[in-house]
């Protein structure tokens, strides 16, 4: 970790943003794959007081990359001057994501982050929350199956904020946005085309309204226990394959096959909702992005000399290995001890703005309590960062529920909350205070 005394340096903030695509070309894609319905891309927001300098990449894509962060940080530390550790990388989760390979999509994320710095000119930063109302707890006991079950659990808890830092030079020019909310990116799964979900509808939409050297970064919030409120398409499409499997005598009624996997695409019902999902995705985007544009369109407060501080820690927790397997969900789990699991913190604090990555998919309520915790207000918490990946980390209090996520997970009950939270914490009182 760095020494928190240089993080005390104040100096003018200057900030350069970029986007490069990384969809991978049609022909490459596998036999099963439908097509293109959208393009990823990955987003890059660098930015400097002239004494640290540190960035956000975001990629419309569905899991972390050790690899990549890795030789990105290499030739960034080399050839840009921004340090190792100092880069934030998060990935959106959807699972529609597709990419170039290896040292290709290493090479074009280089790019986006070379390009951002080469654009850096002074700005100033500015912080804000809103709402937004779409999504859910998705861990559900259901009734008629009288078993737990992946559904809307509208009394559950469900964080809808919306926070989100902007970026604006000097000269009035709207530079980049990086934006926090906490929902899975499902809504395209079953149509087996390449989509970059509600992410990448909405920093589509936002970068639409501000011009075409925008840029605009989705972080996924803690949404290890969040779907889409509305996914009926979702689940019309899981009976309609849970009917024919069983017509051919097998039982997935409590399994998920991958994507469409043995959807009947001639069918028109089975088009009419694949249809549908593809358009969700627009509306999703458009609703979130309107909540950004809105909190960026709020802000009055904006900082232009700033700190920036930069840290990193791995926790552990006692961890557990599954000893059976029931299907999905509704089911008790039995376990074994399994020695240790760790969790990867980063902390990337741009003044009095403290973002926290974490390396798995933790449940809403622990970033619930990170943030009431927190001596800063603008804490935020994102999900599947810096390469590494440790899998769903439940809250304590929802080990009870008998949930994919829950059953699947390799936390023991009673620590990973606390880890989090408290190792974020730490880093927090570091950046500021010092060891």
């Amino acid at each position: 970790m760095l020494s928190a005394v240089c993080f005390a340096q104040r100096g003018q903030l200057y900030a350069g943003a970029s986007r490069v695509d990384i969809t991978p070309e049609e022909a490459s894609l596998p036999k099963t794959s439908q097509g293109i319905l959208d393009h990823c891309h990955v987003r890059a927001i660098v930015f400097t007081n002239g004494t640290t300098k540190a960035a956000f990449v975001s990629f419309d894509a569905a899991m972390s990359n050790a690899r990549l962060v890795a030789a990105v940080n290499e030739r960034a530390a080399a050839e840009l001057g921004i340090p190792e550790g100092n880069i934030m990388y998060n990935w959106s989760h959807t699972h529609s994501g597709a990419a170039v390979f290896g040292d290709e999509l290493n090479n074009r994320t280089f790019q986006a982050l070379k390009e951002a710095n080469e654009r850096l000119r002074p700005a100033k930063v500015g912080y804000g929350d809103g709402v937004c109302h779409l999504n859910v707890k998705r861990d559900l006991f259901d009734p008629e199956r009288g078993t737990w079950w992946e559904g809307p659990d509208y009394d559950g808890k469900s964080d809808k904020t919306v926070a989100v830092i902007y970026f604006e030079g000097l000269d009035g020019k709207p530079i980049a946005t990086y934006f926090n909310y906490a929902m899975h990116a499902v809504i395209t799964g079953n149509t087996d085309k390449v989509s970059g979900d509600f992410p990448g509808a909405a920093e589509t939409y936002i970068e639409s309204r501000y011009g075409d050297d925008f840029v605009a970064c989705f972080a996924a919030g803690a949404a290890g226990d969040q779907n889409p409120i509305y996914f009926q398409q979702t689940f019309d499409l899981r009976d309609i394959r849970i009917a024919d499997y069983a017509a051919r005598g097998e039982d997935i009624s409590n399994k998920m096959p991958p994507g469409g996997q043995g959807l009947d695409r001639t069918k028109p019902e089975v088009q009419r909702l694949l249809g549908e999902q593809e358009r969700m995705i627009s509306s999703y985007g458009q609703i979130l992005g309107e909540e950004v544009k809105y909190v960026i369109m709020m802000m009055r407060r904006f900082e232009t000399d700033v700190t920036i501080a930069c840290l990193h820690k791995t926790v552990t927790c006692p961890a557990r290995r599954q000893l059976n397997g029931g299907g999905r969900a509704g089911y008790e789990g039995q376990y074994e001890d399994a020695g240790e699991a760790t969790i990867d913190l980063h902390l990337t604090m741009l003044d009095d703005i403290p973002v926290v990555g974490t390396s798995g998919e933790p449940y809403n309520p622990i970033a619930v309590e990170l943030k009431e915790k927190s001596p800063y207000k603008r804490t935020m918490l994102t999900m599947l960062c810096q390469g590494t990946f440790t899998g769903y980390i439940p809250d304590d209090e929802s080990y009870g529920a008998q949930s994919f996520e829950v059953l699947g997970s390799r936390f023991k009950q009673g620590y990973a909350q606390s880890a989090i939270v408290n190792g974020a914490l730490d880093l927090i009182h570091e950046a500021t205070h010092g060891k």
